[in-house]
């Protein structure tokens, strides 16, 4: 199976520089390991990031870069093997 990650942003609010960090930061550490980053532009202040179209990040849970790694490490390894890990 494929992994994608996704990173929505809001425009307006001037979220574009954390969105590019970001996705640089995760096709830096997972390189061919997963098949896509891509941005997606919002508003009304959004910034979440989904990996096969399910949230694991939004703005208001603090943001933590190598927790939001390794929780995409977690769901695209779930997503190579077709078995979920226990919480």
């Amino acid at each position: 199976m494929s992994t994608i990650v996704e990173i929505e942003y809001c425009v307006p609010c001037g979220h574009l520089n954390r969105a590019i960090d970001t996705q640089r930061e995760i096709l830096e550490h997972f390189g061919r390991d997963i098949d896509e980053v891509r941005l997606k532009t919002g508003h009304g202040g959004v910034f979440t990031i989904r990996v096969d179209g399910e949230e694991i990040y939004e703005k208001t849970m603090g943001y933590d870069l190598d927790e939001i790694i390794a929780d995409i490490e977690q769901r695209a390894r779930e997503s190579r093997t077709g078995h979920k890990s226990a919480p």
